[in-house]
C-alpha cells in the first residue's frame, strides 16, 4: 500500500473540506443570508407585502440593479414572491412565503446578539489591535 505524502494528506483533506462546505446546509444559508441586502429586504417584508418602490424607499443605498438581483436571488431560493398587477404602470408586490417568514426569528435573534454584543467586539479588536500592533 503506497503511503501519502504530507502534501497529498492536506490536498486531500483540502478536497474533502470544501466538498463537504459546498453541501452544507448551513454554510449554503449564511451564504444566502450574506448577500449585502437579504436580510435587510426579509426583515423589511416581514412588515408585510410591499412593491418595488417601498422596499427602494426602505433602503435608499440600494442602487435598483442590486435590489432586483437580490429580490430575484430570494424568489429563486423560495424566500418570496412576486406578483404583478397588470396596470399602467405595473406594479410589482413582494411577499414573504411561508419559508421567508420561519426566517424572521433567526435574523431577529442575529439583530438582538449584535446589538447586546457589537460593542464588546469592537473592544476585543481594539485590545488585539493595541497588543499586536
Amino acid at each position: 500500500m503506497a503511503t501519502m505524502t504530507a502534501e497529498q494528506r492536506r490536498s486531500a483533506a483540502k478536497a474533502a473540506h470544501e466538498e463537504y462546505m459546498a453541501t452544507c446546509p448551513t454554510h449554503q444559508l449564511l451564504d444566502i443570508m450574506s448577500a449585502k441586502w437579504a436580510s435587510l429586504i426579509l426583515i423589511e417584508l416581514a412588515g408585510g407585502t410591499r412593491r418595488f418602490a417601498d422596499i427602494g424607499r426602505a433602503l435608499p443605498s440600494a442602487s435598483a440593479k442590486m435590489l432586483t438581483q437580490t429580490l430575484r436571488s430570494l424568489e429563486r431560493d423560495g424566500f418570496l414572491t412576486r406578483s404583478v398587477t397588470p396596470a399602467v404602470p405595473v406594479q410589482v408586490e413582494y411577499t414573504l412565503t411561508p419559508m421567508g417568514a420561519s426566517l424572521i426569528p433567526l435574523l431577529a435573534a442575529a439583530k438582538d446578539w449584535a446589538d447586546a454584543n457589537i460593542g464588546a467586539i469592537h473592544s476585543a479588536r481594539a485590545r488585539y489591535d493595541a497588543d499586536n500592533a
